[in-house]
C-alpha cells in the first residue's frame, strides 16, 4: 500500500479493518439512570482540570443502557460525570466511564477522549425497582436503586439538561512512552434529542473502593436527585477548546 493510499484511507486502527465505523452515531431508546449526589468539595476539585470550574460539590453517577446504537451495537455503560462551568456557562465533565463493548470503548477514547475502561455494568428493572450495578472483574463497585417511575419529570427541562456541552480530557501518549502526544480539553454535544420519558423516585447509591475503578474516591454524602430518562439521540462529534501542550 503506497503512502497516498494510507493517507486517504486512514480513519482508525487497524487500517484495513477499523474497530468502529465513521459516524454519525445514533442511539435509539437510550436509557439513563442518573443519581446526583453531594461529595467532598476538596476531593472533587482536585479531579477536575482547569480551565473547567466546579460550582458545587456534586457528582452525577450514571448507568446507561444502549441496546441500539449505530456502529457500536448493544452495550451498557456506567460512571461519574461532574457538573462544571466553562467560561461561565454550565456543562459536564466526564471523569470516568466503564463499559462492556470494544467498539464504543476504542472509538470513545480515540475520537473524543472519553475516559473509558472495560468492566461489567448492568441496568435492569426488577419488579418495582430500577437497579444499576457496576462490577470490575468479580468485584461489585457500584449499586444504584430507584423506585420505578414514581413521578414524571418535565421533558423540556430534561432535554435542555441532556443538550448541555460535555467536556473530556483527551490524552494520547507519545511513542516514547514518557510524554503526551495529545493532551487537550474537548467539547461535544448530544444532538437531535427526542425525549420519550423522564421520571424520578426515591433512590440510593452505594460505592465500594477498588484500586482500578476508584469510584468511591468521591464519597456519597447526600443524595440530591435521581432521574430515569429514555430518549433517542445522536452523539455529536467534538471540538478542541483548550490545548494543554500549546500553553
Amino acid at each position: 500500500m503506497d503512502i497516498k493510499t494510507v493517507r486517504e484511507t486512514a480513519f482508525a486502527m487497524p487500517l484495513t479493518s477499523p474497530a468502529y465505523p465513521p459516524g454519525p452515531y445514533r442511539f435509539i431508546h437510550r436509557e439513563f439512570f442518573i443519581i446526583t449526589y453531594r461529595t467532598d468539595p476538596a476531593k472533587l476539585r482536585a479531579m477536575v482540570p482547569e480551565p473547567l470550574e466546579v460550582p458545587e460539590p456534586l457528582v452525577a453517577y450514571e448507568f446507561i443502557r444502549m441496546a441500539d446504537s449505530t456502529g457500536f451495537g448493544d452495550y451498557t455503560e456506567s460512571g461519574q460525570v461532574i457538573p462544571v462551568t466553562y467560561e461561565g456557562k454550565p456543562g459536564t465533565y466526564t471523569l470516568a466511564m466503564y463499559l462492556d463493548d470494544h467498539p464504543p470503548l476504542a472509538g470513545g477514547r480515540e475520537m473524543w477522549g472519553f475516559p473509558k475502561k472495560l468492566a461489567t455494568p448492568r441496568l435492569v428493572t426488577d419488579k418495582d425497582t430500577l437497579i444499576g450495578t457496576l462490577d470490575y472483574g468479580p468485584v461489585r463497585v457500584a449499586t444504584g436503586t430507584m423506585g420505578y417511575k414514581h413521578r414524571e419529570l418535565d421533558l423540556a427541562e430534561q432535554k435542555r439538561r441532556l443538550e448541555r456541552p460535555n467536556f473530556l480530557l483527551k490524552i494520547i501518549p507519545h511513542v516514547d512512552g514518557k510524554t503526551a502526544r495529545i493532551c487537550e480539553l474537548s467539547r461535544n454535544y448530544l444532538i437531535d434529542v427526542d425525549m420519550k420519558g423522564a421520571w424520578t423516585g426515591p433512590a440510593s447509591l452505594e460505592l465500594a473502593h477498588h484500586a482500578l475503578a476508584p469510584v468511591a474516591e468521591l464519597p456519597v454524602l447526600e443524595i440530591v436527585e435521581a432521574r430515569h430518562i429514555i430518549a433517542d439521540l445522536t452523539l455529536g462529534m467534538g471540538e478542541v477548546v483548550f490545548d494543554y501542550l500549546a500553553q
